[in-house]
């Protein structure tokens, strides 16, 4: 009970953190997805054994990529990320180390798995009328979520991937579906107003698929980077829920997708 108390605690302290960041606008959001940023490089760059006084250069260098690609609305970043880029690669010369080409693919995969994806929650924040409709996203990942942990408790029977992860099922995988399209369906239908983003249903209900699948892809993906690392968890920057790479992994395949589907249906 107390660890369930922790973790629901946790939980809705972390929500609130995101809500009233969005709620605030596309600075507050900025601000966010650099946290995120920071604190995903680092837990990455610990989980790859990397996070030593020897590697600060290296980890200033990510540190700085990835803060290029949150801010990209702000200013000219994609130059200075490809700078950065550029000078990683130097460094690497003056780094004496057993196998540099994993080192660099390390840095350049943590720059790119991170740093991308949360630049493009800034872009969606920014270029679609209203930052609320990031909310709805959100909205629809912890309900996709929380869909498929209840029928896949109750009825999970078929295993999703079990290569990858065991305990994922089909049954939950179209539990989260069901509820993510019910929730795309009421959020067209009453909630256009308050997520500033006017679309007919089947645009809203195709939102809700998107971030089904793509919710469920980027939960595969992190369990992939952790079963290569033989690790559990990413982190315990939150009690009860892991570290933040744990958090953020859906978003981390839903920002990119959402944000190219939102352009196409847009044009």
């Amino acid at each position: 009970m107390k660890k369930l108390l922790v973790r629901t605690l946790s939980g809705l302290i972390y929500c609130a953190i995101i809500i009233t960041a969005i709620w605030f606008g596309t600075d507050t959001v900025t601000a966010l997805a650099a946290l995120f940023g920071v604190l995903g490089i680092l837990e990455f760059t610990k989980i790859c054994g990397n996070l030593t006084s020897g590697h600060i250069p290296v980890i200033l260098l990510d540190i700085s990529g990835v803060l290029a690609l949150c801010v990209s609305p702000y200013i000219v970043s994609i130059p200075i990320w490809i700078g950065v880029l550029i000078l990683r690669l130097i460094v690497e010369l003056y780094i004496n180390e057993d196998n540099p080409l994993r080192s660099l693919s390390e840095s350049f995969f943590g720059q790119l798995y991170i740093g991308l994806p949360l630049g493009c929650m800034v872009l969606i924040a920014t270029w679609f009328y209203s930052p609320m409709i990031l909310m709805a996203i959100f909205f629809l990942i912890w309900i996709n979520d929380t869909g498929a942990f209840v029928t896949g408790c109750t009825l999970g029977r078929h295993r999703l991937f079990e290569r990858i992860s065991p305990k994922k099922s089909w049954e939950g995988f179209f539990g989260g579906l069901v509820f993510s399209l019910i929730a795309a369906y009421l959020f067209g239908t009453y909630c256009q107003d308050f997520f500033g983003w006017h679309h007919n249903i089947w645009i809203w209900i195709g939102l809700g698929l998107i971030t089904t699948i793509f919710s469920t892809w980027g939960d595969l993906v992190e369990s992939l980077v952790k079963r290569t690392l033989h690790i559990k968890d990413s982190g315990n920057i939150i009690p009860g829920h892991g570290g933040i790479l744990d958090r953020i992994d859906s978003l981390l395949l839903v920002a990119p997708a959402a944000m190219i589907y939102m352009i196409l249906v847009t044009l």
